[in-house]
């Protein structure tokens, strides 16, 4: 992968969510990846910025989402695959009840 791919990949994920969730999509939407050099590039930053996304800073050899954690996504995909949400609250309390749950 290189950073002109990666930045057209970009703008088709924008695309892909206007044209999906129209009326959720808003300039400083966050987009969260890690420090690896194409993501650092400045074409790459410039894209991020064109498409309006925020980045969310993300140190290097961060413990927030530790290789550990990842099963819970597995599972919480599960739980939520099929089901349909009117608005981000309702996906909020359906998250919330799956981990209470756990």
């Amino acid at each position: 992968m290189n950073t002109e791919y990666y930045a057209s990949l970009l703008h088709k994920l924008r695309n892909a969510i206007m044209e999906k969730m129209r009326k959720m999509f808003s300039h400083g939407d966050c987009l969260l990846h890690d420090n690896a050099p194409v993501h650092m590039a400045a074409v790459a930053k410039a894209a991020v910025k064109e498409c309006g996304f925020k980045e969310i800073e993300h140190p290097p050899y961060s413990p927030d989402l530790a290789p550990s954690d990842y099963y819970l996504f597995s599972k919480l995909k599960k739980d939520l695959q099929g089901r349909k949400f009117d608005d981000d609250e309702e996906v909020k309390i359906a998250v919330m009840e799956h981990f209470s749950d756990k």
